[in-house]
């Protein structure tokens, strides 16, 4: 592997990227928009390591990318200063201060989280977390529903996934291929200049092998709960385009309804809780794969399993990282490729509805019967068992979102508050 690339003599050492880069990872909280933001500051703003030019381009090109787009713009970062090695370490100090977090979280959850008072204070982070995603899907709609046929595609993929339970990745390569399809032809090929690189084929075998040997061990060694871990939250990572609150509606039904490795309410719960943490918000696989291993085999299997996670959902960032890089100038700017991804975008609104609605049905009913229509297959929840507790504290989340401006970490730590004040004063907030 090319470890030298993108070096120049004013590029900083080793030592002011492990600096620089482990301040990030251990700052970046706040979801992409908050992160993305950081990174511009630390290495653009506050030192000239990256010209403007050069940054805006490794973001557009980040998102044309499957995965968390933040993680693989730190990664591409750390490329662009000192190459290969760069890049891994930039990429692994993102990830790591949160994975060490979540790893906590999730102990410290499985121990008391059935406790009165836990379960009163994630009542409220269950409320708030439902409003953060209907945030997530107002911020999005704006940007990416500007014609009809946005409108047309986010319709689609609500329906699709909604009525008829299509897998996601046919939700998401559908729309990709529509839009590949209706736009216009590419501009010539531009590599970017100062860039020594090996056969991109050489790359993308490199770290395909090295991703995917594991996984293929696990399977044929037996360990069929940890391969298992291993190849869903693979899979997930070549086609999460639009962010993790896409792939989450897929993720959630799957992990509750197909697989049982936790309920929809630890689901909840396991995204309120990344929500807090440093680091990109789909270490969230990493929380549902160790609860369920910790489920299934203890403390070996809860350890292993959080491992299989963070390696199938990351090690993948580096692979399209260091097989793309060299060509940033093409991807980010090739007309075929953008219209894939705003096609994608506009889907991923109707799929992030769905995510939006199945939070909802879970978090306010008790009682979720299916319904069969012909061959449309959906819940409709059994009004009886509405929770007025539930309905109450989101209310409250709703207002405190509008009132605190976004400020994510205030609002979770208010509901928690409104969660323990509720179940402390049921009779006095809902007579």
């Amino acid at each position: 592997m090319d470890l030298s690339a993108s070096f120049t003599p004013d590029r900083p050492d080793f030592r002011d990227l492990f600096r620089v880069f482990l301040r990030i990872g251990l700052l970046s909280f706040g979801g992409p928009a908050a992160q993305i933001a950081l990174m511009h500051r630390e290495l653009v703003e506050q030192r000239p390591w990256l010209s403007e030019d050069e940054f805006l381009r490794g973001l557009s090109f980040c998102m044309l990318l499957p995965g968390p787009e933040a993680m693989q713009l730190c990664t591409y970062t750390g490329w662009r200063l000192r190459g290969t090695f760069g890049g891994i370490l930039a990429g692994l100090l993102f990830v790591l201060p949160g994975a060490a977090v979540i790893a906590a979280l999730v102990w410290l959850y499985a121990a008391f989280g059935t406790a009165p008072g836990v379960q009163a204070a994630f009542a409220g982070i269950k409320a708030a977390v439902i409003i953060v995603v209907l945030q997530a899907l107002w911020r999005l709609s704006k940007k990416a529903l500007s014609k009809g046929s946005d409108w047309a595609l986010a319709g689609l993929g609500f329906v699709g996934l909604f009525f008829l339970g299509l897998p996601f990745p046919v939700v998401v390569l559908g729309a990709g291929l529509f839009g590949l399809v209706k736009g216009q032809a590419a501009a010539p090929a531009e590599v970017t200049k100062g860039h020594r690189s090996q056969s991109p084929l050489r790359v993308a075998a490199f770290w395909s092998t090295l991703w995917l040997t594991p996984l293929a061990l696990l399977h044929f060694s037996g360990f069929g709960f940890l391969a298992d871990i291993g190849w869903f939250f693979a899979k997930l990572a070549v086609v999460t385009f639009g962010g993790a609150y896409a792939v989450l509606a897929y993720m959630s039904q799957t992990v509750v309804e197909q697989h049982g490795w936790v309920t929809a309410g630890q689901m909840i719960d396991a995204l309120g809780l990344a929500e807090t943490t440093p680091g990109p918000l789909i270490l969230v696989t990493q929380f549902i794969a160790m609860l369920a291993g910790l489920t299934t085999g203890g403390m070996p299997v809860f350890l292993a399993a959080g491992a299989v996670a963070l390696w199938a959902t990351f090690v993948p960032c580096f692979l399209w990282i260091f097989t793309a890089a060299p060509y940033v100038e093409r991807l980010s700017r090739h007309p075929r490729l953008g219209s894939a991804l705003k096609a994608i975008t506009a889907a991923v609104t109707g799929v992030i509805l769905n995510l939006s609605v199945w939070f909802l049905l879970h978090v306010l009913f008790r009682d979720l019967p299916q319904t069969q229509v012909g061959p449309l297959s959906f819940v409709v929840p059994d009004w009886s068992s509405l929770d007025a507790e539930a309905l109450f504290l989101t209310a409250v989340a709703a207002g405190a979102t509008i009132a605190l401006r976004g400020r994510l970490l205030w609002l979770l730590a208010l509901m928690v508050v409104a969660g323990l004040a509720v179940a402390a004063a049921p009779d006095l907030l809902l007579p």
